[in-house]
């Protein structure tokens, strides 16, 4: 029965971990644009020369 509670307050030390750092993430600005290196492929970059 020691067991059960010891791997319980492991996994939920873990998650409350996981769960910290994806706030923090979020709060840092990590993930606020999703869409521009995506769109940046599609556009031609006129400072580069081809074959070189």
């Amino acid at each position: 029965m020691t067991i059960i509670i010891l791997l319980i307050t492991i996994s939920l030390g873990i998650a409350l971990f996981f769960l910290g750092a994806f706030l923090w993430s979020m709060k840092s600005g990590q993930y606020d644009d999703a869409e521009t290196p995506a769109m940046r492929m599609l556009f031609e970059d006129n400072g580069k020369k081809e074959g070189s």
